[in-house]
């Protein structure tokens, strides 16, 4: 007999706490369900923008109606501080919300044609099945920014959340059926064997995690003819120059660099502090930093909670070894998987933090000689995903946007704010294929055909 996998997860906080143990369904299960939901699309699609429309908008409306578990199950799962959780649940509402008018857009153009009489129609069409990859770290933001647009534009939907997120997406996953036709929605728990079958399976795949398993992903699909989008590492950049408001410049950076324990993708875990600003930042962030309240994510004062699991924490711990700490630098003696917001200074030039995303509370700050030195620090890594400015003078920023190697570019703000309503992504090892959310995303979820329609010859 074959071994049954079990899909475990555990309360961050209390590793004690169990929140389920499900088994997972293989890549046999996996391949039915990819096979149900090919059978469902079609219905999906030719019921009409009007269902659709309905039926997102009645996934916004359960979300609200059940915002309050939803929060309490994020929090108790994933260790999401209970305000950022009551934001995600808030967003997942508005982005169903916001999708559920899509099925009315135009999905095509009408063009004369070179020569003669007749008319050209460009139209565009769902693909069929999307797969959809997903993280724990955004368990409702993330698979919805990925299911609602899919779903609008009439593709049908197989989820294969993590494992460590499995609660919050099988919660989910009701909510979405519930509105839905059968086999229109599935949530599928697993590990890399029911991912690697998804990939395989899916009509267009959308993944969101590490750049190791993101690259493979592509790869995989690419060889499939399939398209397929991933979003993957950060290693982001806090640019604060001389003339920057260095109180709101820290207070921005610390919330970005500790915020949920820095496991964002958007995160800040370099400082960049150009000339003059580098003595008085290296005092109000530390001074900041220090002062981030680090608990119990139930506690709606905590703004860092653990981190995900014990080989998270010893990763984030590792990366501080030896180096010199002007905030943070040690592991709190308590239960659960915590770990101090740190800054670090005179961080050798190659090592892994500069190099690495760690997807903890740490950060290194740098020293620049002026804007373009600081633009070089920041591209010279392999990712490229968001960049923060700081400075209250317009023009300077504007004169070092455009050399910054990154896919978004926030001024006087944390790096860390996702607005859900334009494209989302990166560049270099941060971000392969179309972008996310926005009409990026209902691009991506459909094809371009193009009509020829010429008149019939009389006689």
């Amino acid at each position: 007999m074959t071994a049954v996998s079990l899909v475990t997860s555990r309360n961050p906080a209390d590793p004690s706490d169990v929140l389920l143990q499900v088994p997972a369904p293989g890549a046999f299960g996996v391949a039915e369900a990819v096979e149900r939901a090919r059978d469902a699309q079609t219905e999906w699609l030719l019921c009409g923008p009007s269902v659709r429309s309905a039926a997102l908008t009645a996934v916004a409306d359960a979300i609200d109606a059940a915002a309050a578990e939803l929060t309490a199950l994020a929090v108790r799962e994933v260790g999401k501080p209970l305000a950022e959780a009551r934001a995600e649940v808030a967003r997942t509402a508005a982005i169903w919300r916001y999708y559920a008018q899509a099925p009315y857009d135009p999905v095509g153009a009408v063009h004369e044609t070179a020569t003669g009489p007749g008319l050209l129609l460009t139209r565009r069409r769902p693909h069929g099945v999307a797969g959809l990859i997903t993280p724990w770290n955004f368990p409702f933001a993330i698979p919805s920014w990925k299911a609602a647009p899919a779903l609008a534009a009439g593709n049908t939907v197989v989820l294969k959340p993590a494992p460590e997120a499995t609660a919050c997406a099988q919660r989910l996953a009701g909510i979405i059926q519930d509105a839905l036709p059968p086999g229109a929605f599935t949530c599928v728990p697993g590990g890399p064997t029911e991912g690697n079958a998804l990939v395989f399976s899916a009509d267009v795949l959308s993944f969101t995690g590490s750049t190791i398993v993101g690259q493979a992903v592509a790869r995989a699909a690419t060889s499939r003819g399939v398209p397929v989008q991933a979003e993957m590492g950060g290693l982001n950049a806090a640019i604060v120059l001389p003339d920057a408001d260095i109180e709101q410049a820290a207070t921005h950076i610390a919330a970005s660099i500790a915020g949920y324990a820095g496991q964002k993708c958007t995160a800040t875990s370099r400082v960049i502090a150009v000339g003059a600003a580098l003595d008085p930042l290296r005092e109000a962030l530390s001074a900041a930093l220090s002062a981030v309240p680090v608990g119990d994510p139930a506690d709606a004062a905590t703004v860092s909670g653990p981190l995900i699991d014990q080989r998270a924490r010893d990763r984030v711990s590792e990366a501080w070894h030896g180096l010199s700490a002007l905030a943070g630098g040690t592991v709190p003696d308590r239960p659960g998987w915590y770990a101090a917001p740190t800054l670090l200074e005179k961080v050798p030039p190659g090592h892994p933090l500069l190099r690495e995303e760690i997807f903890g509370p740490v950060a290194s700050l740098l020293p620049a000689d002026d804007l373009a030195h600081a633009v070089r620090i920041t591209n010279a890594v392999p990712y490229g995903l968001v960049t923060s400015v700081h400075t209250t003078h317009l023009d300077t920023a504007l004169c070092g946007l455009d050399r910054l190697d990154t896919g978004m570019i926030r001024i006087n703000a944390p790096s860390t704010g996702v607005d859900f309503h334009v494209p989302f992504g990166g560049a270099k090892g941060s971000s392969h294929g179309a972008r996310e959310q926005g009409r990026a995303a209902l691009e991506f979820y459909t094809s371009s055909r193009t009509y020829t329609l010429s008149p019939a010859r009389t006689t």
